[in-house]
C-alpha cells in the first residue's frame, strides 16, 4: 500500500509521516514553483500546519491530500500576495485616448502653422531631433545664432499663442 493512499491512524507518529511526504511534497511544489527555496519553505509550513492538526488526525480523512492541500493553497496565497504589491509598485498607464491624440495634434499643427517655416525649421531640428545650433545652422545653411534666434522667437510665438487659447 502506498504512502500516500494509506489511512494514518490516530496514534500515528508525525515523524514517521514526515518521512514518508517530505521528498513527495518538496518534489511536487518544486515543480509547481521552479524555485527549491519555495518548495522547501511551503514544504515547511504545510508540514507545520499539519503538525499543529495533529492530535486530531484520526477525523483527517485524508492527510496526505490534507498537506498537499494546504501546500498549494499557500503557494497560491504567495502568488496573490505577490502579484498585488506589484500592482501597487507599478502604476497602471491608462490607455492611449485616439481622439485626445488626435486632436492634440490638430492643436500643435495649428500651432506651428502660425510660426514662419524657418522658425519651424529651427524648432523641428534643436527642441524635436535634439540638434546643436551648430548641427542645425549648417542643415539650414545659417550662422548658428540665427538659428538660436529663430527658435527663441518660434518658442515666444507658441507660448503667446498657447496662452490665448488657455
Amino acid at each position: 500500500m502506498s504512502s500516500s493512499s494509506r489511512a494514518v491512524e490516530a496514534g500515528a507518529r508525525f515523524d514517521e509521516f514526515f518521512e514518508d511526504e517530505h521528498e513527495r511534497l518538496f518534489k511536487a511544489l518544486y515543480f509547481v514553483t521552479g524555485n527549491r527555496h519555495d518548495a522547501e519553505e511551503l514544504t515547511q509550513e504545510a508540514f507545520l500546519k499539519l503538525w499543529e492538526r495533529w492530535g486530531e488526525i484520526g477525523r483527517i480523512k485524508d492527510p496526505t491530500g490534507y498537506l498537499f492541500r494546504v501546500a498549494l493553497n499557500s503557494f497560491r496565497a504567495r502568488r496573490r500576495r505577490a502579484s498585488l504589491a506589484i500592482r501597487k509598485m507599478l502604476p497602471v498607464a491608462e490607455p492611449p485616448d485616439a481622439f485626445e491624440e488626435a486632436e492634440m495634434r490638430a492643436d500643435v499643427r495649428q500651432l506651428l502653422i502660425g510660426l514662419t517655416p524657418r522658425q519651424r525649421a529651427a524648432l523641428l531640428l534643436v527642441d524635436l531631433l535634439g540638434y546643436s545650433s551648430e548641427e542645425a545652422a549648417r542643415i539650414l545653411r545659417v550662422r548658428p545664432s540665427t538659428v538660436r534666434s529663430l527658435a527663441t522667437q518660434g518658442r515666444r510665438a507658441l507660448k503667446t499663442e498657447g496662452s490665448r487659447d488657455a
